[in-house]
């Protein structure tokens, strides 16, 4: 993947709060795990690092469904990235599967 498509990627989960900072790092949410392969390949064409990927609870999807939510923790080193400019202008504090919120 390239950079240009990683970061696009990387914008559209910002923006439907799947992804968010939290300190240094990002945190990325999903009930997909090729979801977390994806994140992955975004992170290694932008040169940044998949941390970790913990099953944190089961979630309902509709009436009758429950499945797993994933939650990926990554380094990505963008102290004045264009990625970093745009989570504090669009971003959120919390995922969508937050639920706080």
């Amino acid at each position: 993947m390239l950079p240009p498509q990683a970061q696009k990627k990387m914008k559209s989960w910002i923006r439907s709060r799947h992804l968010i900072r939290s300190g240094n790092f990002f945190i990325f949410e999903t009930v997909e795990y090729s979801t977390i392969d994806k994140f992955q390949d975004c992170l290694k064409a932008l040169g940044g690092t998949l941390i970790c990927v913990d099953p944190v609870k089961k979630i309902w999807i509709g009436q009758h469904r429950r499945v797993v939510l994933y939650r990926a923790k990554a380094s990505l080193h963008t102290p004045h990235h264009d990625l970093q400019q745009y989570w504090i202008k669009y971003g959120s504090f919390h995922t969508r599967f937050d639920e706080r919120v």
